[in-house]
């Protein structure tokens, strides 16, 4: 049996400092989007910006979402950084 898993993909300024467009990770009951993102910051380095002075935008499914939605298996979790305007 295989285990279960998100798709976590990275766009604009976020795919290219953390070097990657997507990743597989796997799916915790009760997993939310905040709880993701602390798992991500925690490897450190680059990844630490996610958790940072900048806030990232969030989007499952292709909605926009809070850190409190929850994330379950098969669901896509997209990660961008904040539209800024001049």
């Amino acid at each position: 049996m295989t285990e279960p898993t998100l798709t976590v993909r990275f766009f604009a300024r976020l795919r290219e400092e953390l070097d990657t467009d997507s990743l597989s990770l796997p799916a915790n009951d009760g997993q939310t989007v905040n709880d993701l993102l602390t798992q991500l910051a925690s490897r450190g380095g680059r990844w630490a910006q996610l958790k940072g002075d900048q806030p990232v935008m969030v989007a499952v499914n292709q909605a926009m979402a809070k850190p409190a939605t929850a994330v379950k298996a098969g669901d896509e979790v997209a990660f961008f950084p904040p539209v800024t305007g001049g």
